[in-house]
């Protein structure tokens, strides 16, 4: 046993300047994981050393069991929430800035290794949850690319009315590579989600509501408290949810295959770029360094 609890994360092991994460044993054993924001005031997005912090978490989660370790003792993990610290952005994805380096440099094998591991994360966090822990996304602001598809892995949504949700990579040439289309048909179908995933729309957090994406929504600055009333709900019948819970990735597992072979697909066309979709990633990439602001439209976005 001892052998077992030596490999089990602690909120210790996580304390980083990415990633906060703690355990709250009075709400129904609750993991909470924060990506902090950047500490070069960098735009909130899955930067290398956030990638590598939230990956070695969730991989020893999904490895090991949603299990915690606190002062000597196994502590069971019933709910795992994933949120970010910026007031304005959950995610905007994908670091534009390294896409655009291993572009110009023909750096295949870079862009690949990023890819692969954006996809591991978010496979992890969506098949960690097992028997005995349901995940939640909580969205408090943008989502956008890789920050729509990892709130939609999780198994419950919870967004701020205000938040905001798209995939723009279809504006300069791209598609969502880690999982967009699986996550988003299990939710509202494979044509929906198609036409989603390139109309270059912003989705609002009530339009995603109603459609059935979004699970919850609650006022802007109420998120965690929408979380703790879910929790405090769902943990009052919680194994016969589990149960309804297994039930649904029964029928509509994630298939890896799949999405490694879009991952594949994507850093193919990706490297091939002509110069036009090129201007457009970076314009991109100077409006998320400077000018670009909430509730700012990027260049062709579409609002729903």
């Amino acid at each position: 046993m001892k052998a077992i609890d030596f490999v089990l994360p602690t909120s210790e092991q996580y304390a980083s300047n990415r990633i906060a994460v703690e355990l709250e044993t009075t709400l129904s054993n609750t993991l909470w994981v924060t990506m902090k924001k950047d500490p070069t005031g960098a735009i909130q997005n899955f930067s290398l050393p956030l990638l590598h912090h939230l990956s070695a978490l969730v991989h020893t989660i999904k490895e090991h069991g949603p299990r915690w370790h606190r002062d000597g003792n196994t502590i069971p993990i019933h709910y795992a929430v994933m949120r970010s610290e910026h007031p304005d952005y959950f995610s905007l994805g994908g670091d534009l800035n390294y896409f655009r380096d291993c572009i110009r440099r023909q750096d295949k094998s870079g862009l690949y290794h990023y890819s692969r591991l954006c996809l591991d994360m978010l496979y992890d966090w969506a098949t960690s949850s097992g028997d005995s822990m349901t995940t939640i996304a909580l969205v408090q602001g943008r989502a956008l690319g890789g920050g729509f598809e990892s709130a939609l892995s999780a198994d419950v949504l919870i967004a701020e009315e205000h938040s905001e949700f798209g995939f723009p990579e279809i504006m300069f040439g791209l598609f969502p590579c880690t999982g967009g289309m699986s996550l988003l048909a299990r939710r509202v179908g494979v044509y929906q989600a198609e036409r989603m995933m390139t109309n270059a729309r912003i989705y609002s957090a009530v339009e995603l509501k109603e459609m059935g994406v979004v699970d919850e929504i609650c006022p802007r600055g109420d998120g965690n408290l929408a979380v703790t009333k879910f929790i405090s709900h769902h943990a009052k019948r919680r194994v016969p949810r589990l149960m309804v819970q297994r039930s649904r990735h029964r029928i509509a597992p994630l298939d890896y295959a799949e999405l490694l072979a879009v991952v594949d697909e994507w850093v193919e066309v990706a490297m091939g770029l002509p110069a036009a979709e090129l201007r457009v990633m970076d314009m991109l990439i100077m409006m998320q360094a400077g000018a670009h602001k909430p509730g700012a439209d990027l260049p062709h976005e579409r609002r729903a």
